[in-house]
């Protein structure tokens, strides 16, 4: 009677003895959960070329906005400048264009897509530096409407100003 209590015990411990990790099913799944969600995380997290001219673009047109309200708060006027790398914003003094360089919101800064190239509708009047544009705003609230063209590539954003002190970027 003994022996059979302790065969049906043995029998019973080992009909529940519980396994320790995962089928191949288990795991296959979970790696394909990971990999999705790493697909769209990084989908979001890097930006096209496209999406980062369009960013600088952006920034330009504001900054452009700001330079303007600046040459008329001033009553001297003010330029944006920029060459292939980077781009910065000038004020004219006594003793010609000087950088805004105390202005954190004007200070230079360098494109996100070196080199870029820059075309200017109607050509500007004021020459600067060479391979180097110049956009300058003076004194009055009324300039002539332009069109900057910001390219790297084959991508291409246009800041278009309408005289008037309104910016926008197509």
């Amino acid at each position: 009677m003994f022996a059979m209590a302790h065969r049906k015990l043995r029998q019973f411990k080992a009909a529940t003895v519980t396994r320790n990790g995962f089928t191949l099913l288990e795991l296959l799944v979970v790696i394909v959960i990971a990999g999705i969600t790493l697909g769209v995380v990084s989908l979001n997290a890097f930006h096209s070329d496209r999406q980062v001219i369009q960013n600088d673009a952006q920034r330009i047109a504001l900054l452009l906005q700001l330079t303007r309200e600046e040459a008329i708060l001033r009553n001297r006027p003010t330029a944006f400048e920029a060459d292939a790398n980077s781009y910065r914003f000038l004020v004219r003094e006594e003793n010609g264009w000087q950088p805004l360089a105390q202005d954190d919101m004007l200070r230079q800064r360098d494109f996100k897509r070196a080199p870029m190239q820059l075309a200017m509708s109607p050509e500007p009047t004021e020459t600067a530096a060479p391979n180097t544009l110049r956009i300058t705003f003076g004194r009055e609230p009324v300039d002539k409407p332009f069109a900057l063209t910001l390219a790297n590539g084959d991508d291409s954003v246009i800041i278009r100003a309408d005289g008037i002190g309104h910016f926008s970027v197509e």
